[in-house]
């Protein structure tokens, strides 16, 4: 039972529900992440915003969803890991050995690889990471850009995965728990 009022699309505030709307129209439904979010529209449309702009970045979705699941998992955020293990599954195609990988902080493929082992060390260090965890993602192929994308990745995935956290909320997805 979610510990903050969840709004319905109908009853969240006026500024949220056409953000709500686009949300409906991209997905084909609203999670209740985003109902949650709508009780804020400055806090839906900040989401919004910055999910939107990294999915056209550099790192592509398949990266984007790895580190997710390895973020939803350090930060034992249950709505988040059962959103991305559906996403990762269905959108991002990812099989059910990489999931599983990646919630350990591991991927087959060895740039997702540093990328998913960059951005648990940003979780861990809280951004204080080491020149030599910085020299390794750039070693394995990462550009500035794309190391700025990754910890944006990171920013994203904790912000939500704290949101769910706080809020308890009802998880729409069929259900995966966090390792204890």
């Amino acid at each position: 039972m979610s510990r903050l009022v969840t709004p319905t699309v109908e009853t969240s505030p006026a500024a949220s529900q056409p953000l709500l709307a686009a949300v409906n129209k991209q997905l084909g439904v609203v999670p209740n992440m985003m109902k949650l979010m709508s009780s804020s529209p400055a806090g839906l449309e900040g989401y919004l915003s910055l999910s939107g702009a990294l999915a056209k970045g550099k790192i592509g979705g398949q990266t984007g969803e790895r580190i997710a699941l390895a973020i939803a998992e350090f930060n034992r955020c249950d709505y988040c890991l059962s959103a991305h293990t559906y996403l990762g599954t269905n959108l991002a195609k990812l099989d059910a050995t990489e999931i599983a990988a990646n919630r350990t902080g591991t991927s087959a493929d060895a740039k997702a690889n540093a990328a998913i082992k960059f951005a648990l060390t940003v979780a861990k260090e809280r951004g204080h990471v080491s020149a030599d965890a910085l020299a390794a993602v750039k070693a394995a192929g990462f550009g500035d850009a794309e190391v700025v994308e990754i910890v944006m990745h990171v920013a994203l995935n904790t912000l939500t995965n704290y949101v769910n956290s706080v809020g308890q909320t009802d998880i729409d997805f069929p259900v995966v728990t966090a390792h204890a």
